[in-house]
C-alpha cells in the first residue's frame, strides 16, 4: 500500500516546466469507438500505472529529483506532457475515424494543467458516416479477373449498402493475395490491389472502384509451376564443412546432408512442394510447419528461384540448420508447509535424432522425498516417503506400422514406446513396485483437434503393507478392503483414449473454449484371455491371467474451460473438471493410484494435495493421535471428483527480471467422494442431499513471473468453506481473524493434524 500510494506524489520529482499526465480521454464518439480510438494515443502520453510508476520512483530518484543516468529498468517512467506526441495522437485518431467511414472527421485537443498534473482530452467531430453505394472492378488480366470473380463472394467483407470500413478493404486485399498465391501467382503482391473512393457525387455515399494492376511493363501476371528441390542440411552450428551425404529421391528432391545424421526418406514425407504442381503458398507454409514440428531443426528457410527458361518454373531451395542432437536437463523443486517438507530432483537426457528419422529418445530419472517437519531426530528419522522413477521412451514421427500420409497435413503423428519403473516406499507402512510398458499413438485431426490412443498398456505391480501397519489398520476398524486392494501383486492390461480441443490456443489471449476428455478401460483383454485359456482363480475367487490377479475398471475425466479476453493482459478462465472411476468384474475397489484426490497447486489451491475429502470426512473420526499420524496420505481420495475454478488474470509490471509480472485472483471449489459407503471414510460417500453441502471453497491471489519461455508461479489460497465441518461451522473464513482459538480447538480433536487457513503453492507453468 505504501508503494502504491507513493505514486500519488510523483509530481514532486518533476522539473517546474513538466506536467504528469493523470487522465486521457476521447470524447465525441460512442464508447466502443472511443475505446478503439484510445489505442492510437501514443503510449508515452497515456496515464501511468500507479504501481509501476511507484516502483520506478523508488529506484530512479535521488535527493528529490529523477536521476539523469544509471537508470534502473524497473517499473514505468513518468508519462509527461509532450506536444509532439499529442499532435501525433490527434492525427492518428483522425485518420482512424476516416478509415471507419467518417471522411469529414476532425479532432481537436484540450490540455488542462493544474499543480503539474495534466488532463488531455481528444474531442472528435466525426460528421456523417459514409455508406457504399456502388462497387466496380478494373482487372485488365482476364485470367486473374475470372479467378477473382469466381471466389470473391466467398471471402469478401465489402458489400453495397454497408458502411465504409478500411479494415474490410484490407481484409479483402489479404484474401485476394492468398487466392492468387494459392494458384501459381508467385510474383503477386498485395499493393497490386488498390481502391479508389469517390465521395463527390452523393451526400453520405461512396462509390468504390477496385483495381488489380498488372506488373509494370507486363500485359498479365505469370503463373509458375514447381521444378526440382534442393535440400541442404547444414551442421548444427550452421556451417557447411566436409563432404555431405547426397541422395536424390523421386527424381526431384536432391539432398545434401552436411550433418550426416538424417534419413532423407523421413524428411521427404513432409515436403509438400512437388514437381510439376502449380506454386501454392499454402503448401510452402505447411512444409514449414511440419518440418519445425519434427522438433529436430532450429533454423529453416525455403527460397524459390525463377528458372531462366521459356516455361515459368521455380526451383526450390531448403536451407536447414539442425538443433543440437543431444541435451541434458536437470530440474528441482522444493515443497514446504507447516506439516511437511520435501524436494524433487529430476534429470532428463534427450537424443532428438536417434536413428536419423527425427526419433526422440528420452531417459528420465526422478527422485522425490518428503519429510515430517514436526518429527524429531535426524533427517533420516523424519522421512515420510521416497519415490524413485526410471523411465525411457522413444517417439517416432509415424504411426507404426500404418502408412497414413494424409495425417501429416494436419500435424506430425507419433508412435511412442515407453517403459517406466517406480520404487515407492512409505516408511514403516507401504512399499510399491510398479513396471509399466505401453505403445501410444498421437495424431492431429486438425490444428485444433488432437487424439491420443494407447491400444495396450501393461502394468505389473507389487504392493506390500508393513505387517505392523496391517495390524494397526485392523485394530483401527474395518480396513480389510484397503488392505486387500493394496497388499497384493497384480497385472493390469488396459487401453486409454484422450481427445483434446484447442490445446494450441492455451498461450493465446483471446476468446475460446478448451476441452480434454480421457477414457481408461482396464481388464477386458485380461478377462478375454482368462476365458480363452481358462486360467485358475486364486483362493479369494479372484480371476487370474498368467497366475496373477488382474484389475477391471473404467475411468473417465473431463476438463472443460472457457477463456474470455478483456483486452491488454486481462483474461477470465472458468474451468470444470469432473471425473469418475468405477471398478467392476474382477475388482471391488480401485487401486490407490487410480483414485482421484483433491487439493494441490493445480486444483483447489487452499488445500494441500490429498488433504481434502472425501465428502464430509473428518480425520477426527480416527480413534487416536497415533493412528491419525500413521494414516496420513492413505485415506483421503475417492472414485468421483468435481472441481471448478474461476481465475481472473492481469498484468502488474511490464518489465521485471527479464520478463513481466502478472497476477490472478481465483476461487476454487469442489471435492472428491466415495461411490459407496466405506467405514474407512465416514461421511465420505456421495449423496444427493449432501452433495452441495460438501463442496469445499477456497480463494486467493497468485503472482506469475512470465519470462516467455516459462512461467514461475506462486499462489496463496485461503480456505473459505471446509466440508469436514457441519452447518455454519463449514464457513471457516469467519474464524480467520481469530484463528488461534479455532486452531486450538481443532488440535484437541485432530492432533497431530494442525489447521492451516493459508496454503502456499509454487510451480512452473500455469495451473491450467
Amino acid at each position: 500500500m505504501l508503494v502504491v500510494l507513493g505514486a500519488c506524489r510523483a509530481t514532486r520529482y518533476l522539473e517546474k516546466d513538466q506536467a504528469l499526465i493523470k487522465a486521457v480521454k476521447v470524447k465525441g464518439i460512442n464508447k466502443k469507438m472511443s475505446e478503439q480510438a484510445y489505442q492510437f494515443v501514443q503510449i508515452d502520453i497515456r496515464k501511468n500505472s500507479r504501481f509501476n510508476l511507484a516502483l520506478y520512483n523508488i529506484f530512479n530518484t535521488k535527493k528529490g529529483k529523477y536521476k539523469k543516468d544509471k537508470l534502473k529498468t524497473i517499473g514505468e517512467a513518468p508519462h509527461l506532457v509532450d506536444s509532439s506526441l499529442i499532435e501525433i495522437s490527434r492525427s492518428q485518431i483522425e485518420k482512424y475515424l476516416k478509415a471507419k467511414g467518417y471522411f469529414n472527421a476532425r479532432v481537436k485537443t484540450d490540455i488542462k494543467i493544474k499543480n503539474q498534473c495534466a488532463q488531455i482530452t481528444f474531442l472528435a467531430d466525426s460528421g456523417l458516416r459514409f455508406q457504399i453505394r456502388n462497387i466496380s472492378y478494373e482487372i485488365p488480366d482476364k485470367e486473374v479477373f475470372n479467378l477473382h470473380q469466381s471466389h470473391v463472394n466467398k471471402f469478401t467483407h465489402v458489400h453495397k449498402g454497408q458502411v465504409y470500413d478500411q479494415d474490410s478493404l484490407s481484409y479483402d486485399q489479404g484474401q485476394t493475395f492468398l487466392l492468387l498465391q494459392r494458384n501459381g501467382y508467385y510474383d503477386y503482391l498485395k499493393p497490386y490491389m488498390r481502391v479508389s473512393v469517390d465521395t463527390n457525387s452523393h451526400s453520405n455515399q461512396a462509390d468504390l472502384k477496385i483495381f488489380i494492376d498488372n506488373p509494370i511493363d507486363k500485359k498479365k501476371h505469370t503463373v509458375y509451376k514447381i521444378n526440382n528441390s534442393v535440400i541442404k542440411i547444414k551442421n548444427s552450428g550452421g556451417t557447411e564443412e566436409g563432404l555431405p551425404d547426397t541422395v536424390t529421391l523421386a527424381s526431384q528432391y536432391h539432398f545434401m546432408d552436411y550433418s550426416g545424421y538424417f534419413n532423407a526418406k523421413m524428411i521427404k514425407k513432409y515436403l509438400f512442394i512437388k514437381k510439376d504442381e502449380t506454386y501454392n503458398i499454402d503448401k510452402a507454409n505447411l512444409t514449414y510447419d511440419r518440418l519445425y514440428a519434427l522438433n529436430v531443426f532450429r533454423g529453416l528457410k525455403i527460397d524459390f528461384y525463377k528458372m531462366a527458361d521459356s516455361v515459368p518454373r521455380l526451383d526450390v531451395y531448403y536451407s536447414i540448420i539442425p538443433s543440437k542432437k543431444m541435451n541434458n536437463r536437470v530440474e528441482g523443486e522444493y515443497q514446504f508447509n507447516t506439516g511437511r517438507t520435501g524436494f524433487k530432483v529430476a534429470d532428463t537426457y534427450s537424443n532428438r535424432n536417434l536413428f536419423g528419422g527425427a526419433e526422440l529418445l528420452q531417459l528420465t530419472a526422478r527422485y522425490n522425498v518428503q519429510f515430517d517437519a514436526a518429527a524429531s531426530g535426524s533427517w533420516f528419522d523424519r522421512v515420510l516417503s521416497t519415490d524413485f522413477n526410471l523411465g525411457a521412451s522413444v517417439s517416432v514421427p509415424a504411426l507404426i506400422p500404418f502408412n497414413l500420409p494424409k495425417l501429416g497435413k494436419n500435424g506430425v503423428p507419433h508412435t511412442i514406446f515407453s517403459s517406466n519403473f517406480q520404487f515407492f516406499d512409505q516408511k514403516n507402512k507401504f512399499i510399491n513396485r510398479v513396471f509399466t510398458n505401453s505403445v501410444t499413438y498421437n495424431w492431429a485431426e486438425s490444428r485444433y483437434k488432437l487424439h491420443s490412443f494407447t491400444p495396450l498398456g501393461i502394468e505389473y505391480r507389487i504392493g506390500k503393507l508393513d505387517l505392523g501397519f496391517i495390524e494397526e489398520l485392523i485394530n483401527q476398524g474395518d480396513n480389510l478392503l484397503f488392505i486387500n486392494t493394496n497388499n497384493r501383486t497384480f497385472i493390469n492390461l488396459g487401453s486409454q483414449y484422450a481427445f483434446t480441443y484447442n490445446d494450441i490456443k492455451l498461450r493465446q489471449l483471446s476468446n475460446f473454449l478448451y476441452f480434454k476428455g480421457t477414457l481408461n478401460l482396464a481388464g477386458n483383454t485380461s478377462n478375454l484371455l482368462n476365458r480363452i485359456f481358462n486360467f485358475k482363480t486364486d483362493l479369494g475367487d479372484v480371476k487370474t491371467v498368467f497366475g496373477l490377479p488382474y484389475e477391471q475398471y473404467v475411468k473417465t475425466e473431463l476438463d472443460f474451460r472457457i477463456y474470455r479476453f478483456f483486452g491488454g493482459d486481462r483474461q477470465l478462465v472458468i474451468r470444470f473438471n469432473p471425473g469418475i472411476g468405477i471398478p467392476y468384474g474382477n475388482s471391488n475397489a480401485l487401486v490407490f493410484e487410480k483414485n482421484f484426490f483433491a487439493g494441490g497447486s493445480s486444483g483447489i489451491r487452499a488445500w494441500e494435495a490429498r488433504t481434502l475429502g472425501p465428502g464430509g470426512y473428518n480425520r477426527a473420526s480416527i480413534a487416536n493421535d497415533t493412528d491419525r499420524q500413521n494414516f496420513r496420505n492413505l485415506d483421503q481420495n475417492g472414485e468421483f471428483k468435481l472441481e471448478g475454478n474461476l481465475e481472473y488474470r492481469f498484468k502488474l509490471i511490464t518489465k521485471l527480471l527479464g520478463g513481466s509480472l502478472k497476477a490472478a485472483f481465483f476461487t476454487d471449489f469442489g471435492n472428491v467422494w466415495r461411490l459407496k459407503q466405506n467405514s474407512q471414510n465416514p461421511n465420505g460417500e456421495i449423496k444427493l442431499n449432501t452433495f452441495f453441502d460438501q463442496m469445499a471453497i477456497g480463494s486467493g491471489l497468485g503472482l506469475r513471473l512470465d519470462v516467455n519461455y516459462f512461467v514461475i508461479r506462486v499462489d496463496v489460497g485461503v480456505k473459505v468453506k471446509d466440508p469436514q465441518f457441519l452447518g455454519s461451522d463449514q464457513w471457516v473464513i469467519s474464524h480467520f481473524f481469530r484463528k488461534q482459538e479455532f486452531k486450538n480447538n481443532y488440535s484437541k480433536t485432530n492432533s497431530p493434524d494442525s489447521y492451516n487457513f493459508l496454503q502456499w503453492n509454487f510451480g512452473i507453468g500455469m495451473p491450467f
